[in-house]
């Protein structure tokens, strides 16, 4: 994916959806769990070192899996590289499944989902197509599926 990196960072200083302290281990070798503050801004998820306000890093959650781990923590892998995991650990089992919540519910996927699915209820309910106003109901990306999400 290309990206501009004056962009990034400035998206990294918007509103955070969710954003907290937690302890962080990247998939590298010989990493161990480190203190960041972790940020979810729409799709990305960046973290900083606690005293930095430039970001050391981001994950693009995008054909990623959000999985519960042990007792407070998560990880975050990604389909095409599964072995190569992000760990998280939260102070507590129900902050943890908030954050396995929000992040996967982060995704453009989702979210597409999430219209399609809304989308169809809305045309079984009225008989109109609530896109249609915009101009945009013969995009294909956006078209109704028969089969409900």
């Amino acid at each position: 994916m290309r990206y501009n990196e004056k962009e990034l960072l400035s998206l990294s200083r918007q509103r955070a959806e969710k954003a907290a302290e937690l302890n962080m281990r990247v998939p590298k070798k010989g990493s161990v769990l480190k203190k960041r503050l972790v940020k979810l801004v729409v799709n990305f998820l960046f973290y900083f070192r606690a005293d930095e306000e430039e970001p050391i890093g981001a994950l693009l959650l995008e054909h990623c899996i959000v999985k519960k781990e042990e007792e407070k923590s998560f990880s975050i892998s990604f389909i095409d590289e599964p072995d190569r995991r992000y760990m998280f650990e939260c102070s507590s089992q129900e902050q943890r499944d908030e954050w396995v919540e929000v992040l996967t519910n982060a995704s453009y996927e989702f979210m597409r989902k999430s219209l399609l699915f809304y989308r169809n209820e809305i045309l079984k309910i009225s008989g109109k197509d609530p896109l249609e106003q915009y101009g945009i109901s013969e995009e294909s990306r956006f078209q109704l599926e028969p089969s409900g999400i």
